[in-house]
C-alpha cells in the first residue's frame, strides 16, 4: 500500500524541508535529468533482486524509489524518507499515477528516524546523506534500521575541483557576490568529497568493507536538450546562487545572467544540451 506520513551571509544553507525541497519538486524534471546518469550507474552497481526490502534515504521525487520498487518486485518492497512534506506527498502520487503498490513514502528525518518496519535487506541514497548535521549520529543510527550484513550503495559528489558544472558557475557568481568557499567536511554538497572522513564516517556508524568507485562524465545542466538561456533559468530559480543573486538586486543579477549564459553557450552541445564536467564517488559497505 502507498502511503505518506509527517513528521519537518550570502549563501544561506538549504534549507531541504522547506524553500529547497519546494524548489526540487517545482524543477523535478530538471533535477532528475541533470543526475539521472549517476542515479543509473548508482542503480546498476546496486544489482537489487526481487524480494529485497529497500530504504531510499533523501528519495527526492521517488524516481530511484520507483526504480528500485520494480526491481525489487512481486515480493519486495521499498521505503522512500526524505525530510521535505512537498517531495514524499507529490512521490507518493507519483507512484500511485505509475501502478506501483510495493512502495511508500514518509516524510522524516533520516538521521534521527526510527522504523518499526525495521530491519531492511538494503539502503540506497542519490545525493540524499551529505546533508546530515551530525553525520557521526546518522550513519549510526541507519545501520540500526538495517540488518546485519545488509549493504548500502550511495552518490556523493567528488571533488568541487573535479565538478565544473558547480565551479565554473560559482566563479561567474562570485563576480558579483562575495561568496566564502566552503568549509570542507561540512554539511552540503561536497560534505564526502574527502574519501578517508567518508570512510571514518562508516566505520564509526558500523559499516564495514568500504569501495568506492569513482564517476566521471558530462552532466546535462537543467536536463538533457535544454538550450542555455533555460539551463540558466533553471539554476537561477532552483539552486541557492539564484537567492543570492536575487539579495543583490536586479542589475546585478541582470550582469550575471548575461556571463552565465556565455559560459553555458560554450559547453551546449546540440541534440545533448549543456554538458558540463562532473565527478561523484559510488559507494558501497555493509552493515
Amino acid at each position: 500500500m502507498t502511503e505518506m506520513e509527517s513528521s519537518p551571509e550570502a549563501l544561506k544553507g538549504e534549507d531541504w524541508a522547506g524553500e529547497m525541497g519546494a524548489k526540487w519538486l517545482a524543477n523535478l524534471a530538471q533535477f532528475e535529468g541533470m543526475i539521472a546518469p549517476i542515479g543509473e550507474a548508482l542503480l546498476k552497481q546496486a544489482d537489487f533482486k526481487p524480494g529485497e526490502r529497500v530504504l531510499d534515504i533523501g528519495c527526492g521525487g521517488g524516481g530511484t524509489t520507483i526504480a528500485i520498487a520494480e526491481a525489487v518486485a512481486p515480493s519486495g518492497d521499498v521505503l522512500g524518507i526524505d525530510i521535505s512534506p512537498d517531495l514524499t506527498t507529490a512521490s507518493t502520487q507519483r507512484a500511485i499515477d505509475a501502478g506501483v503498490s510495493n512502495i511508500r513514502f514518509i516524510c522524516a528525518d533520516a538521521s534521527t528516524v526510527a522504523l518499526d518496519a525495521a530491519p531492511f535487506d538494503r539502503l540506497f541514497s542519490r545525493f540524499g546523506s551529505m546533508f546530515f548535521a551530525e553525520p557521526h549520529n546518522a550513519f549510526a543510527n541507519l545501520h540500526c534500521l538495517l540488518r546485519l550484513g545488509a549493504r548500502i550503495d550511495l552518490a556523493v559528489w567528488g571533488p568541487p575541483r573535479d565538478n565544473l558544472w558547480m565551479m565554473e558557475m560559482m566563479g561567474i557568481v562570485r563576480r558579483y557576490v562575495d561568496i566564502p568557499p566552503a568549509i570542507p567536511r561540512t554539511p552540503g554538497p561536497f560534505a564526502f568529497e574527502d574519501l578517508d572522513y567518508l570512510k571514518e564516517i562508516l566505520a564509526s556508524g558500523g559499516f564495514s568493507g568500504a569501495n568506492v568507485i569513482p564517476y566521471e562524465g558530462l552532466q546535462p545542466i537543467g536536463g538533457v536538450n535544454v538550450v542555455p538561456q533555460d539551463a540558466v533559468s533553471f539554476v537561477l530559480s532552483s539552486m541557492a546562487v539564484g537567492r543570492a543573486l536575487d539579495e543583490q538586486g536586479v542589475e546585478i543579477r541582470a550582469a550575471a545572467e548575461v556571463d552565465l549564459v556565455d559560459l553555458f553557450q560554450k559547453h551546449y552541445v546540440a541534440g545533448q544540451g549543456v554538458m558540463m564536467q562532473g565527478k561523484a564517488w559510488l559507494v558501497s559497505a555493509t552493515a
